[in-house]
């Protein structure tokens, strides 16, 4: 199909001109949204009619847009999210999350505005493009987090996830100290008990062998009275 773009269209035009689309993409998206007509000879002329109009409304709505884009250009906004221990998120960031919190910021924007070129799944910083106008795009940062404060630690540069781990390994490190310390206490118990234990023995049998040594005393003296 053949249709004359009202506006700026990435990839296909400038206002004005006459471009080859699919039927679906016209049906579906241009003609809707009132970005282009179809290419009939009445519609050019009515383009044409209408064409110092539609320049001066785009102008002015491209002034407005650079306005918003001087707001909007590189903020952080936080969007708060469930996720495991690796940092994966239970669902993902939809358009509709982030036109909302862009808009909970003070700027309105719909979610169409909204340039994702990949899902968002994971915990962290993200920069993705808002559509202001044909013409204007702005690049702004998402701040995923579970809590405020994680939100918060990202914004300094921390790397959460890491830091997480870290202190889990820490706490493991400590856990396998401090048995490690249990584990060389009870040996050393268990050898001094060894040592008291064979100290007695020692004793004990040193004890008898005096006593075994008194006993033959008494016995040769004993004989030697018999002798007598």
């Amino acid at each position: 199909m053949q249709v004359i773009l009202l506006e700026r269209v990435e990839k296909l035009g400038q206002m004005g001109e006459v471009v080859k689309v699919k039927d679906g993409f016209a049906r579906n998206f241009l003609l809707p949204q009132k970005k282009a007509l179809r290419a009939t000879k009445d519609n050019v002329k009515k383009f044409e009619g209408q064409k110092a109009q539609l320049e001066a409304r785009n102008l002015a709505a491209k002034k407005e847009a650079e306005g918003v884009a001087g707001k909007l250009d590189k903020q952080s906004f936080i969007i708060l999210r469930q996720a495991g221990e690796t940092g994966m998120l239970y669902g993902s960031v939809s358009t509709r999350d982030i036109a909302d919190a862009i808009t909970a910021g003070g700027v309105s924007i719909e979610r169409n505005q909204v340039i994702l070129d990949k899902a968002i799944k994971m915990l962290g910083l993200t920069d993705i493009k808002v559509q202001l106008h044909p013409e204007v795009r702005v690049a702004v940062s998402l701040n995923v987090a579970r809590t405020v404060e994680e939100a918060e630690r990202q914004a300094r540069g921390e790397n959460v996830l890491q830091s997480e781990a870290e202190k889990a390994r820490a706490e493991a490190d400590a856990m396998f100290e401090e048995a490690a310390a249990a584990r060389a206490a009870a040996e050393a118990e268990d050898e001094a008990a060894d040592d008291s234990k064979a100290e007695a023995k020692k004793q004990k049998k040193a004890a008898k062998a005096d006593k075994d040594e008194d006993a033959g005393d008494e016995g040769k003296t004993e004989g030697k009275k018999k002798k007598k």
